[in-house]
């Protein structure tokens, strides 16, 4: 552990069939008047909708919605909800849905009092919040974010054609998140592959920095190595509940912070599907998964040791006879053959990504990387790979 790190995380969890039961507990923690945040249908169909009014209603709560957000929330989307936090006076704002939904509510929670363009000032120049911030509290329908119990808020401005994730401090996770696997079991296949990849590609974003022997990777291998087996079991059985509770889990530990403490981190991966997202309105998990397999043949090479270490750790490539190049590779092999054993696309022209905005795609992209720094003529000749 050779970076020195400070580790705060204040989100109380609620996990299990039970979890609902506490929601009542906890909505009297907070004022009357509450904003109600979800996406479109899926949580009328699944009956959770009425068990949260009926919560709402039991506490006395005042109940103003904000619905329809989308996959890849908008910046609008984002500034409507604050607007409506003014106008009702909002006291706690109660996010029911997938982390799109969750990073949205944490959008409208820092940006409804700020007396500046929020966008600009937390989204764009990464400024600390120094306004009012809403209170969050979070009923998760749907794995992959961890934005149940993290500070990051990914956000689509369709007018730049931009889409930035932005990591808030603490103040701004939610107060509470409710857990309950059983509430995943009717999410479309394509949702759920799409969030088991983003599970996985948190963990290779910090797993892929710094070749030092710490604890972290040996947390991050697990994670791992747990989501890989329970994802085979839930595509045969999607109400397998140890299967669907083992990934929910995975999610939530994936990224809320604690896989990645003394780790350098990289990120280039989720910079690059961000900007992908903003041109193509793409599942995040199906972006990362198309990305990946490209980028990480960029630049194994930089992180030999530790890409062979993946593939002998997570893979099990046997070695003999191979060099640590052919090694590695073969690593990248084995999770693009999860990618497609899970069923998710494998190139950008399946998702309706269209090959004359792929140099607007990179050179919109913010440069960065681990092992090795990916500039913008670098993320072109990637997306080439990936069209």
């Amino acid at each position: 552990m050779n970076i020195d790190f400070n580790y705060w995380n204040p989100t109380k969890i609620y996990f299990g069939k039970t979890a609902m039961d506490s929601l009542e507990t906890e909505l009297k923690n907070y004022g009357k008047n509450i904003l109600l945040v979800y996406g479109k249908e899926s949580i009328k169909k699944i009956g959770l909708y009425d068990k949260v009014i009926n919560a709402l209603n039991n506490t006395g709560k005042s109940v103003t919605e904000l619905s329809g957000i989308k996959s890849n929330p908008t910046y609008a989307q984002m500034m409507d909800g604050a607007k409506l936090v003014r106008e009702n006076n909002i006291d706690l704002i109660l996010a029911v849905g997938g982390g799109s939904v969750i990073d949205c509510a944490k959008g409208i929670s820092v940006s409804a009092y700020c007396k500046d363009d929020p966008w600009q000032k937390y989204w764009i120049d990464f400024k600390e919040v120094d306004n009012k911030i809403v209170p969050v509290g979070s009923i998760l329908t749907m794995t992959g974010t961890a934005s149940e119990m993290n500070g990051g808020s990914v956000i689509t401005n369709e007018d730049e054609m931009l889409k930035v994730g932005r990591v808030f401090s603490p103040e701004a996770y939610p107060k509470f998140s409710i857990l309950n696997p059983e509430l995943t079991y009717s999410v479309p296949k394509i949702q759920m592959v799409s969030g088991v990849y983003d599970i996985f590609s948190h963990l290779m974003e910090q797993y892929f920095s710094g070749d030092d022997d710490n604890t972290s990777d040996y947390v991050i291998e697990g994670v791992m190595k747990s989501l890989i087996t329970s994802t085979r079991k839930a595509l045969k059985n999607p109400q397998d509940y140890e299967a669907r509770s083992n990934i929910m889990w995975c999610a939530t530990l994936g990224l809320n912070y604690i896989a990645g403490v003394s780790k350098e981190q990289d990120w280039e991966v989720h910079n690059i599907e961000h900007q992908v997202g903003a041109y193509t309105d793409c599942p995040h998990g199906v972006g990362l998964a198309i990305v990946s397999i490209p980028y990480y043949k960029h630049i194994y090479k930089y992180g030999l040791a530790k890409f062979v270490r993946f593939a002998k750790e997570i893979w099990n490539v046997a070695t003999d006879g191979k060099t640590d190049e052919e090694v590695a590779l073969a690593g990248i092999e084995s999770l693009k053959a999860f990618i497609e054993e899970i069923g998710i696309p494998t190139r950008l022209r399946d998702i309706g990504a269209k090959e004359d905005t792929l140099k607007e795609i990179a050179y919109s992209t913010y440069p960065g990387g681990g092992y090795k720094m990916v500039e913008c003529d670098e993320i072109y000749e990637i997306l080439k790979e990936c069209f």
